[in-house]
């Protein structure tokens, strides 16, 4: 079982709105804090507690690209402001997920995503949305199978445009959170502390070409939360209510 958390908080003060993000997975666990003003991002930092390479810390700084952008509802939107294969994947998707939450006012939203282990290229997905259940995918190989009106998307071609032409809002965010925590699941499957560095096949900031062999495997990244959901983002929860 591949579990994923992200869980949103935000603090209005009276001259600016904060955004705090925690992401955590079995392989990962990001943090980010989006200050906004006057319907702009105003400041941006993030914190990369467990990764999977030496270098994804050094992607927060790529994060100061989205310094100054209007604040939106669709979350999606950081990837027209700046190159995403130049970010690291988690905590640029985070951020766009901390920006729409400061744009829409919403103070508190979690998410929860389950993916139990493939069994002859089918995955089960499920995705509660702030303790209650609201997606539930079956996917064989990259296509989803159902239910309506998912039945058919290919998780790959043109499920983001799909997902924010056709969808409400927020329920095209939690799609593009599930389809992403999907294809990371994958990775339960395979060996990854056998790997020297990350691979060179340009897709984030830790995989291009030119540092992809100095992006150093951190073995013993990987954890396993298939039996304690409830640790996912604990380390997190002081600094989420703005106690630290």
């Amino acid at each position: 079982m591949f579990r994923r958390r992200i869980v949103i908080r935000s603090r209005t003060g009276t001259s600016q709105h904060v955004t705090r993000a925690a992401l955590e997975d079995d392989f990962h666990h990001f943090r980010v804090e989006v200050a906004s003003a006057h319907g702009q991002v105003s400041s941006i930092e993030a914190a990369s507690p467990r990764r999977p390479y030496t270098l994804c810390a050094q992607a927060a700084e790529r994060l100061q690209a989205l310094v100054g952008m209007a604040l939106t509802q669709t979350a999606h939107e950081v990837t027209r402001i700046t190159d995403a294969s130049e970010q690291c994947t988690h905590l640029f998707e985070l951020s766009g997920l901390a920006i729409a939450a400061a744009a829409r006012g919403t103070l508190r939203r979690q998410y929860d995503i389950e993916v139990p282990m493939r069994v002859n290229d089918h995955m089960h997905s499920t995705l509660a949305r702030d303790g209650v259940p609201l997606l539930e995918w079956i996917v064989l190989g990259t296509v989803i199978q159902g239910p309506p009106p998912y039945a058919g998307i290919d998780l790959y071609h043109g499920m983001a445009r799909w997902a924010l032409t056709t969808l409400p809002s927020e329920d095209a965010e939690a799609a593009l959170v599930l389809r992403r925590a999907t294809g990371i699941a994958k990775g339960r499957g395979m060996n990854l502390d056998a790997q020297a560095h990350a691979r060179p096949s340009g897709n984030c900031f830790a995989q291009q070409p030119v540092r992809a062999e100095q992006a150093i495997r951190i073995v013993g990244s990987t954890l396993d939360f298939a039996t304690r959901p409830a640790d996912l983002c604990a380390d997190d929860k002081a600094w989420l209510a703005f106690d630290e």
